[in-house]
């Protein structure tokens, strides 16, 4: 096959690529801070949950997770399709480590901050919305930034589970032609061009928020 047919041909994966990873990134986004908020709740049962939820996910394989959601959920009645299953595994293992990036940011953010907004007699929301939140969330971005990509990348792992996205194409057309260096270095940069604007939208949405702060 020439270079343009195997390039329509792994296009045919494309979809489902950014599909799986733009629902998981949007996923592990809001898990990320309603786990981040959860491990320092001080209420000891949701900080507890959300430790345990952060520890359990950063200690296991994220191929695992993948397999247990897809093949030993339907064991005990829990069905869903392969792609509800990728965007899940990615979503939940992206917002064990997002969490973290929220948590560690959050109290980053210079106690005087807090001691100043208490002083002008500012609620416990409002610190956390108008002070607190507002310059954590500028430190989270590059973090947040290395997440998403991750997650990209992740989602090739879903042809496992006969998801047919871009590294499952790749795969099919690699063993009917055997042109395996050009079938890789081609789908290699696909993902780099999918990526790469991720990234830089990241960088200038940070510059953005950081006008006039430095």
């Amino acid at each position: 096959m020439s270079t343009i047919e195997l390039l329509f041909a792994l296009l045919k994966g494309l979809r489902v690529t950014l599909t799986v990873a733009f629902f998981a990134i949007a996923l592990a986004f809001v898990l990320s801070f309603v786990v981040g908020f959860g491990r320092l709740s001080k209420i000891k049962f949701i900080r507890a949950i959300s430790t345990i939820y952060v520890e359990v996910i950063r200690g296991t394989s994220l191929l695992v997770q993948l397999f247990w959601i897809y093949f030993a959920l339907p064991i005990i009645g829990i069905r869903m399709t392969a792609m509800m299953a990728g965007i899940i595994a990615l979503g939940l293992n992206g917002g064990a480590y997002g969490s973290e990036i929220v948590r560690s940011s959050i109290i980053s953010v210079p106690v005087g901050q807090t001691e100043a907004s208490i002083a002008l007699n500012f609620t416990p929301r409002q610190r956390m919305w108008r002070i607190i939140l507002p310059q954590a969330f500028v430190m989270m971005l590059p973090g947040f930034g290395n997440l998403q990509i991750e997650i990209l990348k992740g989602t090739a792992l879903v042809s496992l589970i006969t998801l047919g996205d871009l590294t499952y194409r790749a795969n099919v057309i690699n063993a009917s032609t055997m042109e395996t260096t050009k079938i890789f270095t081609i789908l290699l940069l696909i993902y780099f061009l999918i990526a790469w604007p991720m990234t830089r939208g990241i960088e200038w949405i940070e510059k953005k928020l950081t006008v006039g702060r430095y």
